[in-house]
């Protein structure tokens, strides 16, 4: 049996978060506590060591979240006059939660991040227990090879929970789960060629993280409850902006976040090579000789604290920091606009006026 405390674990991640996020938050939970208190039971019969990864993906999505695409899905259902509290939308919201658990127990084996939330990464923890369970072969092969398997657990009843659901909104759904993969392979070629152009940034930006944390989610529920292409195509002219503003932001938090507030060390980004739009516009921007030093540290494989303090320092003085935090806001400006003149209701909107000030203000 799983022991959850709904929603407690959220409560410091949600501070500052609009009330509405916080009750999205709950409902998801809920229903994802019933599904694996269920499965976990169900398998446990066939072998009790079945229970060790059901809790693992359970600790994952238990350990915080803030549930923007959740959140995006519902007040798109609701706007679009679809009914409260549907077993359908609930079902919609966890996939959508399920699928972004996926995601990133994936990209932090491919990143190799040790850390997500403040806790370990689930590739790492079980690379951990194979070593101190003194297991054969190799403890990276199977800590990996075991949160590949429980990824793919999550990606599977994400799909599950949406087996009912219209075969409109399933299309997008599909179209969501391509267009991720599709920035995650930029995001990939990116930091391997080490020398990101601004164009290739955006391109990462809106399909790693942008579409799929805003313009789909909105989609899916509206499609579930009936709304027409037009409807989808508004929804599109605040979603795609707004995205932007989400995945730049976090780009933001990446580099110059606090680690005790995001649960991430400080310039991981830079660390890791990603190809952000800070570096792009830093290498574009900077000076002869400080894009110079900016590409030596960003491409080299072994730095030091000091090189990433000095790398901070060069984003800072070229501009690029102070272009993309003006860039959100107007990205978050347009978006208000569109909003305003699309067909949602007003309460739509307001719910959803409150998540595009958060996205702009959060500090993790």
């Amino acid at each position: 049996m799983l022991h959850c405390g709904i929603a407690l674990k959220n409560e410091k991640l949600l501070e500052g978060a609009p009330p509405s996020l916080r009750l999205v938050a709950r409902v998801v939970e809920t229903r994802l506590v019933e599904l694996f208190e269920a499965e976990s039971t169900r398998w446990q019969d066939v072998d009790p060591e079945l229970k060790v990864p059901f809790d693992a993906l359970y600790r994952m999505i238990d350990s915080g979240g803030k549930r923007l695409r959740p959140a995006f899905c519902r007040f798109a259902f609701e706007g679009s006059g679809g009914e409260k509290g549907s077993r359908a939308i609930v079902d919609a919201m966890a996939a959508l939660e399920l699928l972004h658990t996926f995601a990133l127990i994936h990209d932090d084996i491919m990143d190799g991040s040790l850390t997500r939330r403040g806790h370990p990464t689930v590739h790492s923890s079980f690379i951990d227990n194979h070593y101190e369970r003194l297991f054969k072969g190799e403890s990276r092969r199977y800590g990996e090879g075991v949160a590949i398997l429980i990824g793919d657990l999550a990606f599977v009843y994400a799909d599950s929970l949406l087996s009912a659901a219209p075969g409109r909104t399933r299309q997008l759904f599909s179209e969501l789960r391509i267009e991720v993969n599709i920035g995650q392979y930029l995001d990939m070629l990116g930091t391997a060629r080490g020398n990101p152009s601004s164009e290739l940034a955006r391109k990462v930006c809106i399909y790693k993280s942008g579409k799929y944390t805003v313009e789909r989610p909105l989609h899916i529920g509206a499609s579930l409850a009936g709304a027409s292409d037009d409807n989808l195509d508004e929804l599109s002219k605040f979603g795609l902006p707004l995205g932007e503003a989400f995945q730049l932001k976090d780009d933001i938090l990446g580099t110059f976040g606090d680690s005790k507030v995001t649960g991430k060390p400080v310039g991981e980004d830079l660390i890791e090579g990603k190809p952000t739009a800070l570096v792009a516009f830093t290498l574009e921007q900077a000076k002869p000789v400080e894009r110079q030093k900016f590409t030596q540290l960003f491409t080299s494989n072994e730095r030091h604290a000091s090189d990433l303090g000095e790398m901070l320092n060069i984003i800072e003085s070229c501009g690029a920091r102070s272009y993309v935090e003006n860039r959100i806001s107007n990205l978050v400006g347009q978006a208000t606009r569109d909003l305003k003149a699309s067909y949602l209701s007003e309460s739509a909107k307001k719910d959803l006026g409150e998540l595009f000030a958060y996205i702009e203000s959060r500090s993790h």
